[in-house]
């Protein structure tokens, strides 16, 4: 088992940036592959970007890249994502999981969630 918790979410303006954390608890966090997922109003879940158990590898949406950098200290065992240059679309609840299997970029893939962190970008 995997304890999740998200913070740093909050109402930014258009080309601002945030960090978001999620912090682990339970089971070994190291082992896991990590994502971030967010979700808009009326939309499904989607994929942001994700950081290997290592940390040596990342994975990230075309429309991500170059504005999103994950990151993970497995001795705090936290996972982190900064994004800059944030536009209105960007405003969604943010998820961070922690996967089993599977690819990376599939909600399918992750065993563990947490809660959410909302984040608002205003224009």
């Amino acid at each position: 088992q995997v304890q999740l918790v998200e913070s740093g979410g909050g109402l930014v303006q258009a080309g601002g940036s945030l960090r978001l954390s999620c912090a682990a608890s339970g089971d070994t966090f190291s082992s896991f592959d990590m994502g971030w997922f967010r979700q808009a109003p009326g939309k499904e879940r989607e994929f942001v970007a994700a950081i290997a158990w290592t940390g040596h590898k990342t994975y990230a949406t075309d429309s991500a890249k170059g504005r999103a950098t994950i990151s993970r200290d497995n001795a705090k065992g936290t996972v982190y994502l900064e994004m800059d240059s944030l536009k209105p679309e960007d405003t969604a609840v943010y998820y961070c999981a922690a996967a089993s299997a599977g690819p990376v970029e599939r909600v399918g893939s992750y065993t563990y969630w947490g809660q959410g962190t909302q984040v608002t970008v205003s224009s």
